[in-house]
C-alpha cells in the first residue's frame, strides 16, 4: 500500500511522528508532501525523516490558510505513484480540490481531514471548491463527532471515521523532572495553574483570569502561568494588576514545540477555559493531552469537543461559568491527592487513545477499508 499525504500542519517536528508510526506497518509506505515553511515556522527536521519518502517543497501564499498551493504537486503525485492520497486539509480549501481534481484524472482515490464543527455555507470560490470535494472523495477523517455531523448534513455519503489529527507522542510528552524549569519561570514551592495557546478571548482568558482572582488572593503560594501570544496579552495584564495579583500571574511569550514537555511537567494543572462563538468551538484541545500524557491534572470547558476528551479524566465545567471555575481550580489547589489522581487517570486515557501511536492505527485501518472496499 502506497498513500501519499499533504500536511502543512507537520512542519512541527512532533506531528510527523505519526509518518513514522505509519510506516511501521508491512508492505505499507506513506510520502509526505510538507511545505518549507508555514507562516513564520519552518520545518522542524528530525532523524525519522529518513525513513520515508519526504517532500519538502515550497507553496504558494503561505500562510493563507485555505488558499495555499503547492506548485509542482501533480509531478510528485506521478513520481510516487500513490494508491491513495490524505490530503491533510479541510473540504473547502484550495489544496483539497486542486489535489482532488488531480487524482480523479490519474484515477487515484482521495481522502480528506475536517474539523469544521459548526455548519458554515462558504462564499464562491470556496462552496464551489468544496462541492467537488465532496462528490469526489472515497473518505473523510473527521476530528471530532460534530465534524461528522456537518459533512453528513452537507451530503457527504462516503465513509468517514472520527480520529484526531495527531496523537501526543509519548515519547515526547512523559512525567519528567520540571526542576529547571520551575526555576526558570519562578514557580519554586508553588502551585502552578496553567493555559497554553492563543493568547485571544475566544479561549475563555477572561473567565480564565476572573476565576484566579480569589483562588490567588486567598493563596499567595499560588501562580498562574500564561503562555502564548496574541490581543489579549496586554488586556490580561492590566485586568490581572487591577485585581490585585499581578505579581502572581505570570506570562510568557510562545515557547518552542521542544520545550512543551518540560513546560507541562511545571504546571500542577492546565486549564483551557474555550468560550463557544457563532463561528469558532473548540475542536479538539491538543493541549489536554499533552498535560494528561506527563500525569498533569486538566480542567476544561463544555466548548466543543474538550468534555470528550477529558472524559472522566479531569474536571469540566459550563462555558463561562467563572464561579464554577473559581471553584474548581480551588479545589485543585489546595488538594495535591486528587490533582495526582486526576493525573493517573490522564495518563492512562491518553496512553489508551490519543497517543501518535495510536492515532496512526486507526488512520492506517481507515486506509485499508477505503482501498478494499471502495466507495460505499
Amino acid at each position: 500500500m502506497r498513500v501519499l499525504m499533504i500536511s502543512k500542519a507537520t512542519v512541527t517536528r512532533s506531528y510527523r511522528t505519526k509518518l513514522w508510526y505509519l510506516n511501521q506497518a508491512p508492505n505499507v509506505t506513506v510520502g509526505l508532501v510538507v511545505p518549507q515553511k508555514w507562516d513564520q515556522l519552518p520545518f522542524e527536521p528530525m532523524a525519522e525523516d529518513a525513513t520515508y519518502p519526504l517532500f519538502i517543497r515550497p507553496i504558494w501564499l503561505n500562510g493563507r490558510n485555505h488558499l495555499h498551493r503547492y506548485p509542482g504537486i501533480r509531478s510528485i503525485i506521478r513520481q510516487f505513484a500513490p494508491d491513495l492520497i490524505h490530503i491533510d486539509e479541510e473540504h473547502y480549501s484550495w489544496v483539497t480540490a486542486e489535489v482532488v481534481s488531480i487524482a480523479n484524472k490519474m484515477g487515484v482515490p482521495t481522502l480528506f481531514f475536517t474539523w469544521q464543527n459548526i455548519f458554515k455555507n462558504y462564499p464562491w470560490p470556496f462552496s464551489r471548491m468544496e462541492q467537488k470535494v465532496l462528490r469526489s472523495a472515497r473518505g473523510a477523517i473527521a476530528g471530532n463527532q460534530e465534524a461528522l455531523g456537518v459533512l453528513r448534513k452537507k451530503g457527504f455519503v462516503s465513509p468517514i471515521e472520527v480520529i484526531p489529527q495527531f496523537g501526543t507522542d509519548h515519547r515526547i510528552f512523559y512525567p519528567m523532572d520540571p526542576a529547571e524549569v520551575r526555576l526558570r519561570l519562578g514557580l519554586e514551592g508553588t502551585t502552578a495553574i496553567g493555559y497554553v495557546g492563543r493568547m485571544i478571548a475566544d479561549k475563555g482568558l477572561d473567565d480564565l483570569l476572573q476565576a484566579m482572582i480569589p483562588v490567588l488572593s486567598q493563596d499567595s503560594t499560588v501562580r498562574l502561568v500564561l503562555v502564548g501570544s496574541g490581543p489579549w496579552s496586554e488586556a490580561g495584564k492590566q485586568a490581572a494588576e487591577t485585581g490585585g495579583v499581578g505579581t502572581q500571574v505570570i506570562f510568557v511569550p510562545w515557547m518552542a514545540s521542544t520545550e512543551m514537555p518540560l513546560l507541562m511537567n511545571a504546571l500542577d494543572i492546565l486549564v483551557l477555559p474555550s468560550r463557544t462563538t457563532p463561528s469558532w468551538k473548540e475542536q479538539f484541545g491538543r493541549v489536554l493531552t499533552e498535560a494528561m500524557a506527563t500525569k498533569t491534572a486538566v480542567v476544561g470547558s463544555s466548548s466543543g469537543e474538550i468534555p470528550s476528551v477529558i472524559g472522566d479524566a479531569g474536571m469540566v465545567f459550563p462555558e463561562g461559568d467563572v464561579a464554577r471555575l473559581s471553584d474548581i481550580l480551588t479545589t485543585l489547589s489546595q488538594d495535591r491527592d486528587l490533582r495526582q489522581r486526576y493525573g493517573e487517570l490522564g495518563f492512562a486515557r491518553v496512553r489508551g487513545r490519543f497517543t501518535q501511536e495510536a492515532v496512526a492505527k486507526s488512520t492506517l485501518a481507515v486506509y485499508t477499508k477505503l482501498l478494499t472496499n471502495g466507495r460505499k
